[in-house]
């Protein structure tokens, strides 16, 4: 990738100086930690989650993050870590990154990967979009998980919402030919826009398809389901 990349999310200043005001498919939420949570930090956090400011080195590389060169998952929007770390047990052949702003849920996640010894993991907390377009190389992605991404619900946010024309084009050009984009969301009208732009990506094939096996039942589906509300998986593919 290129080593002069631009200024990350949050960093962004207008010509006067001022913080640039920006459209993000993200709010940042508390990040003050637990005992358990700090302890897990205190623990793993040196182990697997790429610094911040790492990405802005010069040189910079997301396979110089690990230590076996193998094909390239992300995963946008960790949570706490229950699909990540399950999912990451059966794929030791796999490098996996996940992007999640949200440090406790990183913390949470890290803990788990430390009790399960996982050295094919890595966390960061850069802006998805942002990360997509300058940390990963074209064709370099072998999948991307986006499960239950934030359906930003009422009208006036839909144009936050990640799963967008824009978006579905960049991905499709950083995955590999055959590579697979899974998702998942329990808002019906979300899954409705979610194939509609995604059948709209000429690069990419799929439509809506059963409940993925692997993807393990979280805490968040569960509550979405006790809330009456039906998860929908999707999985596209790069042609």
């Amino acid at each position: 990738m290129n080593e002069s990349r631009p200024a990350r999310p949050h960093h962004k200043l207008t010509e006067d100086g001022r913080r640039m005001r920006e459209v993000l498919t993200y709010s940042r939420r508390g990040s003050r930690f637990t005992d358990k949570q700090q302890r897990a930090w205190d623990a793993y956090a040196d182990r697997y989650v790429i610094a911040d400011d790492a990405v802005d080195q010069p040189g910079f590389s997301l396979a110089g993050e690990f230590t076996q060169d193998q094909p390239l998952i992300v995963e946008i929007g960790c949570g706490v870590g229950e699909a990540t770390s399950a999912l990451a047990t059966t794929r030791p052949t796999s490098n996996i990154v996940g992007l999640e702003v949200w440090r406790p849920g990183v913390a949470d996640t890290i803990g788990r990967l430390g009790a399960l010894d996982l050295g094919n993991v890595r966390m960061c907390s850069v802006d998805a979009v942002w990360s997509m377009e300058h940390l990963v190389a074209p064709g370099q992605l072998a999948e991307l998980w986006t499960f239950f991404p934030d359906p930003w619900h009422k009208k006036r946010h839909h144009k936050r919402r990640l799963v967008n024309p824009e978006f579905a084009a960049l991905v499709a050009s950083r995955l590999a030919v055959g590579g697979v984009w899974r998702l998942a969301t329990d808002w019906a009208e979300y899954a409705e826009q979610m194939v509609a732009v995604l059948d709209g990506e000429p690069a990419l094939t799929g439509g809506v398809v059963p409940r993925w096996d692997e993807r393990p039942m979280t805490r968040f589906e569960r509550r979405g389901l006790a809330e009456g509300r039906e998860p929908t998986d999707l999985l596209y593919r790069r042609v």
